[in-house]
């Protein structure tokens, strides 16, 4: 087989390209290919480490029975794709998740209704993806949210937007991330949460841990918006880093756990909630993200803004705790 490499494959590692290209072949099969031989740039042997550029031309010697074997097409599930768009363009999709809907396929079988899932198909309706190519780039999320987290997911359209995404979130400083969560108690009106955090891999549960013993360290800045005289606060929180479960575990340490949360939160609190409200999701919403200024191909982004606002269920519960003051 033989590929011309494109602007958008290019600045990747040869080996990450193949495995993009051959999605069932364990990473002991490619390391063989590269000891072999098997695989030559411009007519040379490539070293697994090679970084592709627009223009190289890969040799890959692989028998067609095992291309099929290591090949599977970007499988669409077919599914609707309900959800909203806060903004589009070539480079980036920014989604407004639902409550409920996972990100990504998980470990335990869904891999169908996912917000992934649901942006390939619009992609692939739009003629914007190729499920059937060798080499098509899958466009991804950049982040993640919990199922029962709505609010802005940021998405990338094509490899070097994915990459300039991927290193903005990872270094921080030139994004900025907001939550609206409604917690149990009255929090001071401002604040910052600084306690490393580290994820039991048995309970899968992430608690606050010590540095040296591997916890990372993790930092939440706040602001309370409100506070309900009958015994809850909303607040606006900043993820200054992004640690898993980050806010609901920062939150409940310091004694104000987020309302619904199932994992850390106050459970008769939640049971209340259901009872009179119907609400089953932890109040735990992505309602702001914003680019700063930024270089790179994302340049034309610097500065801009973008929102998600509260769910109908959410503003209800709000609107109903002001009228028991």
């Amino acid at each position: 087989m033989k590929f011309k490499v494109t602007d958008l494959e290019a600045g990747q590692r040869i080996d990450k390209f193949l495995k993009r290209m051959l999605k069932d072949a364990p990473l002991s099969f490619i390391y063989k290919m590269f000891r072999q031989k098997d695989i030559k740039v411009n007519g040379k042997k490539a070293k697994i480490d090679f970084i592709i550029e627009e223009g190289d031309v890969i040799d890959i010697y692989l028998k067609d029975a095992l291309l099929d074997k290591f090949h599977q097409d970007a499988l669409l599930r077919p599914v609707k794709p309900d959800f909203n768009i806060i903004y589009e363009d070539e480079n980036v999709l920014i989604a407004d998740k639902p409550k409920g809907l996972l990100v990504h396929a998980d470990e335990e079988g869904e891999k169908r209704v996912t917000l992934q899932n649901m942006v390939l198909n619009y992609l692939a309706q739009k003629g914007e993806f190729d499920p059937h190519s060798l080499t098509s780039f899958i466009p991804s999320p950049a982040h993640r949210l919990d199922r029962n987290t709505a609010g802005i997911v940021v998405f990338g359209k094509n490899l070097p937007t994915q990459q300039e995404l991927l290193t903005l979130f990872r270094e921080r400083k030139n994004i900025e991330k907001r939550y609206t969560l409604l917690v149990r108690g009255e929090t001071n009106r401002e604040g910052e949460i600084d306690f490393p955090l580290i994820k039991d891999p048995e309970t899968r549960m992430v608690k606050v841990g010590k540095v040296e013993r591997g916890a990372k360290p993790a930092l939440t800045a706040y602001k309370r918006i409100k506070a309900f005289p009958c015994g809850f606060s909303l607040v606006e929180a900043e993820l200054l880093t992004g640690r898993t479960h980050q806010l609901r575990v920062h939150f409940a340490y310091i004694g104000h756990p987020i309302v619904g949360d199932a994992k850390y939160g106050d459970f008769q609190v939640n049971d209340s909630f259901e009872r009179m409200y119907g609400f089953k999701n932890q109040f735990l919403h992505a309602t702001y993200f914003g680019f700063k200024s930024i270089e790179g191909r994302l340049s034309y982004l610097s500065g801009k803004e973008f929102t998600s606002p509260l769910t109908e269920k959410e503003k209800n519960i709000l609107d109903s705790l002001g009228r028991l003051e």
